[in-house]
């Protein structure tokens, strides 16, 4: 990737219609100043291992308080209305203005917070009006999970559909072959993971030498996850003179190595880096006895409401949804060696409620949004600070209040100590035993009914017969009539019926 752009790129201002294909347009640059953070258990010093924001030299354009200031296509901002999202988050108002002038931009904002839209909406209104090539995408959002990629996806889809704009998703664990067929039909926008999309251009099926705007959400867990060498190749087969926006919950210093190669005089906004700066989160920590940490966790399962619980290992998580479920708890497991229509399945019988308990490893500590989950529980204590803020990041998003609960025993706690140290979080530590009052009240944990569940396939799931499927054709009359037409009008009447399918009859 060419290192040594310059500010002639942003000395173009974006024209009043649709950015021709394969122009970059743009406007002023600058960091906007950072807010001051406060709120319950926030340090006021930087988080462990973070580095020093950039400086930049174009001022920002200032923000804007509503949608309908901003320099959007119509149909976008009807799409926003249709959505109910009608006053913009804080980093979508401070960021918006400036990376609809297509400058680069570098975002810090805890789950919740708005990133999607933040990067989505500026993305689609300076694509809006092109038409991509075969196989040449013109956006790129890069994302490190299955998980985080469908979630992107689903959010965009309404705002992508109203310009016209044809948006796939290119992950692992799907079927390669209709991602490539996907993007032989053209799709202007591809929101990916970094190694299914490396897949897709080893055999030919995709080239970046059109991309103009490049977004990468949750820059820090794909360093984490070992990303980095295939991110950076990725990078650098974009159009070098193209925008690039950067958004993350967490800046550590892995980070820093994109944001200097990458980002051009970046537009720098930070709000919410941490969820201890969010004050209508609690943070508790349970000590518990080891012998007790079963029957605890069961009590806290069978609560009224959703819940996820995080741990370790996929044997674990296993481990203990067999366990819920024959106690009587509603659960459904999720983790990395579940297949993607499993997973998907897992994630949206959980969001309908059918399943009440998500029992989890970190695969679903992002990319993931449930409205009104209240409480998440660590069953399994984070190793990593950053773990613990992104597994609690799924409850008391977008202003909604909700509790995140460790269970500690007595060998964990130092570790535990130094951890919420280094997330900058001050817990609520009690002593509690399963069936006491102290336990019920912070998590609402109650006994289990103690008669073994099966989660059944939800009636949404089950496949509708239509007409056509429940009548035979008139060819296939046709054939049948030649060969017995000596049956009974009555026994053609039986054949004719339609029968109830297993999943009716176990209904």
């Amino acid at each position: 990737m060419n290192r040594m752009r310059t500010n002639d790129r942003y000395s173009r201002t974006r024209s009043a219609g649709a950015p021709s294909a394969g122009r970059s347009s743009g406007g002023s640059r600058s960091s906007s100043p950072r807010r001051p953070d406060s709120g319950y258990g926030r340090r006021q010093s930087s988080p462990q291992g973070e580095f020093a924001l950039p400086k930049t030299v174009t001022p920002a354009l200032p923000a804007v308080e509503a949608f309908a200031d901003l320099d959007m296509p119509a149909q976008l901002l009807d799409a926003l209305g249709h959505e109910g999202v009608t006053v913009p988050f804080p980093i979508q108002g401070a960021t918006l203005p400036n990376s609809l002038a297509g400058r680069d931009v570098l975002g810090r904002g805890r789950t919740g917070s708005g990133k999607t839209l933040a990067f989505g909406l500026a993305m689609l209104a300076r694509t809006a009006g092109q038409r991509a090539e075969p196989r040449q995408p013109l956006a790129l959002v890069l994302v490190p999970t299955r998980e985080l990629a469908q979630q992107v996806t689903d959010a965009l889809t309404p705002y992508a559909r109203s310009l016209r704009l044809r948006l796939t998703t290119v992950v692992g664990g799907m079927s390669i072959g209709k991602q490539a067929g996907a993007l032989r039909a053209g799709a202007e926008v591809v929101v990916a993971t970094p190694g299914r999309l490396k897949d897709l251009i080893d055999r030919g099926d995709c080239r970046l030498n059109q991309v103009a705007i490049t977004v990468l959400d949750e820059a820090d867990q794909m360093t984490d996850m070992g990303f980095m060498p295939q991110v950076t190749a990725l990078l650098d087969q974009v159009r070098p003179e193209g925008q690039r926006m950067l958004f993350s919950a967490t800046l550590d210093r892995n980070v820093d190595l994109l944001v200097r190669r990458y980002l051009t005089d970046p537009v720098v906004h930070s709000v919410d880096p941490s969820a201890g700066a969010v004050t209508t989160m609690e943070h508790h920590v349970l000590h518990v006895h080891g012998a007790d940490k079963q029957r605890t966790t069961t009590e806290i399962a069978a609560r009224e409401g959703r819940v996820i619980m995080f741990l370790d290992t996929k044997h674990a998580v296993d481990r203990l949804t067999d366990h819920l479920l024959s106690s009587g708890v509603r659960a459904a497991a999720l983790h990395g060696g579940k297949s993607q229509p499993q997973r998907t399945r897992t994630l949206s019988r959980f969001k309908s409620g059918h399943v009440t308990v998500l029992v989890a490893t970190n695969v679903a500590a992002r990319g993931i949004h449930v409205d009104n989950l209240d409480l998440v529980v660590n069953v399994d204590p984070p190793t990593d600070h950053k773990d613990y803020l992104h597994r609690g990041g799924r409850t008391a998003r977008a202003g909604e209040s909700g509790s995140v609960v460790t269970l500690v025993t007595p060998n964990q706690r130092r570790d535990m100590s130094r951890l919420m140290a280094a997330a900058g979080i001050n817990p609520q530590t009690t002593q509690v035993r399963s069936g006491e009052a102290e336990l019920s009240r912070i998590t609402g944990a109650q006994t289990p009914s103690g008669v073994p569940v099966t989660i059944t396939t939800p009636a949404s799931e089950r496949p509708r017969r239509s007409a056509s499927s429940s009548a035979p054709s008139a060819a296939s009359r046709g054939r049948r009539g030649r060969g017995s037409r000596s049956r009974s009008t009555g026994d053609a009447a039986r054949r004719s019926a339609p029968r109830p399918s297993a999943v009716d009859a176990a209904a």
